[in-house]
């Protein structure tokens, strides 16, 4: 499900997805294929971790790299759940040949 939100979320970010809802700032991002594939890509990493697991690894993951990198946007795009979503999001097939845990590969 897709809903507009667009003065929650932050002004940098198109999107955020917190299972099973994919919450954009614009109704317009709602057509971009290539946005709402990257999102659905968080969202099967969401479903493999029970949710609260992927939060945490996430944010560990964040923190990690922000005291290596010292820089919070690489930081962020280093993340292996985001180096898988943006590695894959152009491929609007990947999700239905994706292995489980296929983050495990970008860390």
């Amino acid at each position: 499900m897709i809903i507009t939100l667009p003065y929650i979320i932050a002004q940098s970010f198109s999107a955020v997805t917190i299972y099973p809802f994919i919450f954009v700032r614009h109704d317009k991002c709602k057509a971009d294929f290539v946005l709402i594939n990257h999102e659905k890509i968080h969202i099967q990493q969401q479903k493999e971790l029970l949710w609260i697991g992927f939060f945490i690894w996430y944010l560990l993951e964040y923190l990690f790299k922000l005291l290596y990198y010292r820089n919070r946007y690489e930081a962020y795009r280093n993340i292996s759940f985001e180096k898988e979503a943006y590695a894959n999001e152009y491929n609007l097939d990947y999700l239905s040949q994706r292995k489980m845990f296929s983050n495990l590969r970008f860390l």
